[in-house]
């Protein structure tokens, strides 16, 4: 639950502060401003959905998505995910190399899922509005800097291939 369902507001205003001489602030604030001034959440995870679908509808995502409470599991964290997948029906399993300290890949692959594992490196920079150029930001950083040339700046995963290691 969100302790303070007023936060939205507070949080605009930064990044207003922040992005408001942004090449595309304009176009930012249309998109996505509503979220953080219109919107009351109650949940946080209901917060982070709205964010996700609104910023994978500009960008053009059509991945289907999904709660993980539609599905039932048990079991250990990676025990959970592998029923995850196999519910949704996933030959696939992308992941952040953060889960390789818990994550069985034997178990997925026995189950005929195969686990590809995120590379973060070698994104194309862009002309960030506070220089020298940071990797680690917000997707909004790149929306405010490039607007809809933001996906020339993303990795995409084709056919299985992609950014991974």
């Amino acid at each position: 639950m969100i302790a303070d369902r007023d936060w939205g507001p507070s949080h605009w205003d930064v990044l207003r502060q922040a992005y408001r001489r942004a090449p595309h602030f304009d176009e930012v604030e249309q998109r996505i401003a509503p979220l953080y001034l219109d919107r009351r959440f109650e949940r946080l995870s209901d917060a982070n959905r709205a964010f996700i679908e609104a910023v994978a509808e500009w960008l053009g995502i059509r991945t289907r998505i999904s709660w993980s409470t539609d599905y039932e599991t048990r079991g250990s964290r990676g025990e959970r995910i592998l029923e995850l997948c196999r519910a949704a029906g996933a030959g696939e399993y992308v992941s952040g190399p953060a889960a390789k300290t818990y994550l069985d890949e034997a178990m997925f692959e026995a189950a005929g899922i195969r686990v590809l594992w995120m590379d973060y490196s070698g994104y194309p920079e862009y002309a960030q509005p506070a220089p020298p150029f940071e990797h680690g930001v917000t997707i909004l950083d790149l929306l405010f800097a490039t607007g809809d040339e933001a996906p020339a700046y993303m990795k995409t995963f084709d056919a299985g291939h992609g950014p991974f290691v």
